[in-house]
């Protein structure tokens, strides 16, 4: 699933391409069909993202609402676009570009109430201006619940995914078992302030580095990372290699139906 800094870029590229303009809205799959007929020919006026979720506002027509999920993809094209496959749930168009929405797991059409909504119920997100870290800690420490998986709940903190979580972890030395209750004042905002630049450069560079300069591949003289997901990180997916900063073990466990990765040595109990 694409992690907080992934949405806003995807909303940033909206903005971009169809901010302003009279978008052709169409529905190849046609799930959404009626929903793009009342939006074909309406200017997209704003986006919006929070955490894992991508909102495309026309007026008053409402908003967009869309979340990925685990298997959907967003594209973008320069105009001439393609025949669209029988896959594209949306697809918005102007002269010069196109997006195709696939394999969502949320595409509806949704009113300003109901967008408030869904904000309120999502924790801060690093990436939003003005979002307060206080409204997490609020429920990080009064948790008994290990603060890998506060981490991950959107309720607490959106947008942090398995890799952010992973690798902020790493980077302050914290037990990812520690309860919530037990992390400090301190270390949480040490821990907030660290997300909100991470991801930043996550939506500059579209990929997530969290190394920091003293243990890049150039200064260590190491080869560098091999993987999918790109960009060199301390944990993640580093099972039983050498950590960069001790030469101890990693480890992984599951924790909450999802791989946890961590440095004994380095972030002690």
């Amino acid at each position: 699933m694409p992690e907080g800094h992934t949405i806003h870029r995807l909303a940033e590229e909206h903005l971009s391409r169809f901010g302003g303009r009279e978008a052709r809205v169409t529905s190849p799959q046609g799930k959404f069909s009626d929903s793009a007929a009342l939006l074909d020919g309406r200017v997209l006026e704003a986006v919006d993202a929070h955490g894992k979720h991508l909102f495309l506002g026309f007026g008053d027509a409402g908003w967009v609402h869309v979340h990925l999920g685990l298997f959907g993809k967003l594209g973008f094209g320069t105009a001439p676009a393609p025949p669209p496959t029988d896959t594209v749930r949306l697809r918005l168009r102007n002269p010069e570009h196109y997006a195709d929405l696939r394999g969502p797991t949320t595409c509806a059409l949704i009113t300003e109430p109901e967008k408030r909504a869904i904000h309120d119920r999502l924790g801060p997100d690093p990436l939003r201006p003005g979002d307060d870290p206080g409204k997490a800690w609020l429920r990080i420490s009064r948790s008994r619940t290990t603060v890998a998986a506060l981490l991950m709940d959107q309720k607490v903190i959106a947008g942090v995914g398995n890799v952010y979580r992973a690798e902020v972890l790493f980077r302050h030395g914290i037990d990812p078992y520690r309860p919530g209750k037990d992390l400090t004042r301190a270390e949480w905002t040490a821990v907030w302030a660290d997300l909100v630049e991470l991801m930043r450069e996550g939506v500059r560079n579209n990929r997530i580095d969290t190394v920091r300069p003293e243990h890049t591949p150039e200064a260590m003289g190491r080869p560098p990372r091999v993987d999918d997901h790109g960009g060199e990180v301390y944990v993640y997916r580093r099972a039983r290699r050498e950590c960069h900063v001790c030469g101890g073990e990693i480890r992984t466990a599951e924790l909450a139906a999802r791989n946890l990765f961590w440095c004994p040595a380095c972030q002690r109990a």
